[in-house]
C-alpha cells in the first residue's frame, strides 16, 4: 500500500501572504469612505470667515469622484460621510452654550438628507452629461432642508460659501440655487475633466459628446459669472441716506445675557447717545435714522415706562428714528419685534419675526425634548409667536426692509421685503448667545450674498459683533469688531430696480428641481431596462 504524505503545514505557509493581502484590501475599501468625509471638510474651509471659496470646487470635484458608478447602498454612506465632514465643524456653534447634544443631533439628522443626495447623484453619475444632474440634484437637497423638519434649516447652502468669489454676480440672476448649482457643476465638471483625460492616455480614445459636456460644465459657469457682473450696481436709484448702526455690546457672552435684559437695552442706549454727541461736536454727520439690533430692548417698552423713557432719550438725543429690536407681549402672544420709535411720536410702526428658530426661539416636540433634558425646556420657558406680513419701514421716504437674524438664510424672508418696496434692508441679530464662534461670520456671508441677489444695501446691526454696512455690490464698507461697543455711520444708495432674481423668485429653484427629478428618473428607468436585458 502507498501512502501520500500530506503536509499538515501548508496553511501556515500560505497565511502570512494572505494576511497583508486581506489588509490591503480593507484599506483599500476605506479610501473612498475617508475621501468623502475629507471633501466634506474641504467643503466647510471654503465657508467664512476663511476666503478659501475656491476649495468648494475640488470638494465637489472629489464627492463625484467617490460616487460616480456606485450603488445605493453605498452611495447612502459616503453621502453621509461627506455631510458629516461638512456640518460637524460648520455648525459646532449651535452647542457653544449648550453643549453637544443639540449640536450632534442637529448634524446627524441634516446629514441625513446629504446622504439621500449622494444616492441621487450616484444614479445620475452613469447618464450622458451627469455633472448637470449632480449638481441639480445637490439643490433640490439643498430646497428640501430649506423647508424641512420644523420649517427648515438653511445653513450650510453651497451659496453661502461664495461671497468672496468669482461666482458672486450669479446670485443676482437667479438667488441662491443658481449661485449654488454653478459651483456644484464647475466642481463635478473638474472631476469629469480630470477622468476623461486619464482615459484618453489610457485608450487614446474619447466620446467627443462626453469631452464637450465636461468643459462646458467647467466654462459655462465662469462664463456666466462674469456675464453677470453687469447687474451689480451700487448706484443710488432713488437718493441716499445717511445710516447709523449701534452695536451696544453685551454685559457678558452666552445665554444669560438675556437675564440682564435692563443692562444691554441702557448699552444701546449709551452708545446712541455717544453717537448723539459726536453729532453735536461735528465729529460724525447726522444720520437719517439708527438701526438698532435685534434683543436690543428685551424689556418691553409697551408694558415698561422706564423702557420706554430711556429708548425715547436715546431718539430725542440723536433726533432721528430709531429702529429697536425688542421683546414684547401682545394679547398674550409673546414676539421678536422691530419698533421704529420716532423721537416725536414715539412708536409709530412695527414688524414681528415670522422665521423664528426652532430650539431657540420655540420648543417642538416640547414633551420629548424634555424627557431627555429638562435644562433644555427651561432655555425656552415659553415660545415666540410668528408674525404674519412682511417687514417694510417707511421712515421720511426711504423703505428699509427687515430680515431679523435668522430669516436672512430663508430666500423668501428676505426677497419679500424687496417685493414690497424695500430700497435697502437691514438685518438686526443678536449672535451673543454663540460667544466668538464663526456664526456670525456666517451669517454675515449670508447678507453679503443677499445685497447681490436684489441688489440693495444691507445692514447688519449685532448687539455683540460682527456689524457692518455692505453695498449692494457685496463689498462690506464699514464693520466693528466683537464684543465692543461701537457705532458705524454711512451715506448708503438706494435702489428702486429689481434683479432678475427678485423677478424670478422660487422659479429658478423649482426648475432644477425638475431637472433633478428628471435625471433620477431618467437613471432609474434606465437601470431598469439594463436589468431586464441582463435576466432575458
Amino acid at each position: 500500500m502507498t501512502v501520500t504524505a500530506t503536509s499538515v503545514d501548508q496553511p501556515d505557509r500560505v497565511q502570512p501572504s494572505a494576511a497583508p493581502s486581506a489588509f490591503r484590501g480593507r484599506l483599500l475599501r476605506l479610501i473612498p469612505a475617508a475621501a468623502s468625509a475629507l471633501c466634506g471638510v474641504l467643503l466647510y474651509i471654503s465657508f467664512p470667515p476663511r476666503t478659501l471659496w475656491w476649495l468648494a470646487l475640488p470638494a465637489f470635484a472629489g464627492f463625484g469622484w467617490v460616487l460616480r458608478g456606485r450603488g445605493w447602498k453605498s452611495a447612502l454612506g459616503l453621502g453621509y460621510l461627506f455631510g458629516l465632514g461638512f456640518l460637524l465643524p460648520l455648525l459646532v456653534w449651535t452647542g457653544v452654550e449648550v453643549g453637544p447634544g443639540p449640536w450632534l443631533a442637529l448634524v446627524a439628522i441634516e446629514a441625513i438628507f446629504i446622504a439621500l443626495v449622494g444616492v441621487g447623484i450616484a444614479a445620475v453619475s452613469r447618464l450622458p452629461a451627469w455633472p448637470l444632474w449632480a449638481a441639480a440634484v445637490w439643490i433640490a437637497g439643498e430646497a428640501v432642508r430649506a423647508r424641512v423638519p420644523f420649517r427648515g434649516f438653511p445653513w450650510g447652502k453651497i451659496a453661502f460659501g461664495q461671497a468672496d468669489g468669482v461666482f458672486l454676480p450669479l446670485a443676482a440672476v437667479g438667488g441662491t440655487p443658481v449661485l449654488g448649482f454653478a459651483v456644484a457643476l464647475c466642481g463635478f465638471g473638474l472631476y469629469e475633466a480630470g477622468r476623461l483625460i486619464a482615459e484618453r492616455r489610457r485608450t487614446r480614445a474619447v466620446r467627443r459628446g462626453a469631452a464637450l459636456a465636461a468643459l462646458m460644465s467647467v466654462a459655462v459657469p465662469v462664463v456666466g459669472a462674469v456675464a453677470a457682473r453687469s447687474l451689480v450696481s451700487d448706484k443710488p436709484e432713488d437718493g441716499t441716506r445717511t445710516v447709523a448702526v449701534i452695536q451696544g455690546n453685551v454685559p457678558r457672552s452666552g445665554l444669560e445675557f438675556s437675564a440682564q435684559r435692563r443692562a444691554v437695552l441702557d448699552y444701546h442706549v449709551r452708545e446712541t447717545l455717544k453717537l448723539a454727541a459726536d453729532i453735536k461736536a461735528g465729529r460724525t454727520p447726522k444720520p437719517d435714522y439708527v438701526l438698532w439690533p435685534e434683543n436690543s430692548s428685551d424689556v418691553d417698552p409697551f408694558s415698561n415706562p422706564d423702557a420706554a423713557a430711556v429708548i425715547n432719550e436715546a431718539a430725542q438725543a440723536v433726533g432721528v428714528p430709531i429702529s429697536v429690536g425688542a421683546v414684547v407681549e401682545r394679547d398674550g402672544k409673546l414676539l421678536n419685534e422691530q419698533i421704529l420709535w420716532d423721537p416725536v411720536k414715539g412708536a409709530t410702526q412695527t414688524y414681528d419675526k415670522r422665521q423664528i428658530q426652532p430650539f431657540g426661539e420655540y420648543l417642538p416636540l416640547r414633551g420629548l425634548v424634555g424627557a431627555i433634558n429638562k435644562n433644555w425646556t427651561g432655555m425656552v420657558r415659553q415660545d415666540f409667536s410668528r408674525g404674519s406680513e412682511p417687514g417694510v419701514f417707511d421712515i421720511d421716504g426711504a423703505k428699509v426692509g427687515l430680515a431679523t437674524c435668522y430669516e436672512a438664510a430663508f430666500d423668501w424672508d428676505v426677497r419679500d421685503t424687496v417685493t414690497h418696496g424695500a430700497e435697502m434692508i437691514s438685518v438686526p441679530s443678536n449672535n451673543a448667545t454663540f460667544d466668538r464662534s464663526e456664526m456670525t461670520y456666517q451669517q454675515l456671508a449670508m447678507s453679503r450674498i443677499r445685497a447681490v441677489e436684489h441688489s440693495r444695501t444691507v445692514t447688519v446691526p449685532v448687539t455683540s459683533g460682527v456689524s457692518a454696512i455692505i453695498m449692494p455690490d457685496g463689498k462690506i464698507t464699514k464693520k466693528t469688531g466683537m464684543f465692543v461697543p461701537a457705532y458705524l455711520v454711512q451715506k448708503v444708495p438706494l435702489r428702486t430696480s429689481k434683479t432678475p432674481a427678485t423677478e424670478l423668485g422660487i422659479l429658478p429653484e423649482i426648475a432644477l428641481v425638475l431637472v433633478a427629478a428628471g435625471g433620477v428618473g431618467w437613471a432609474i428607468g434606465s437601470g431598469v431596462r439594463r436589468r431586464r436585458a441582463g435576466g432575458a
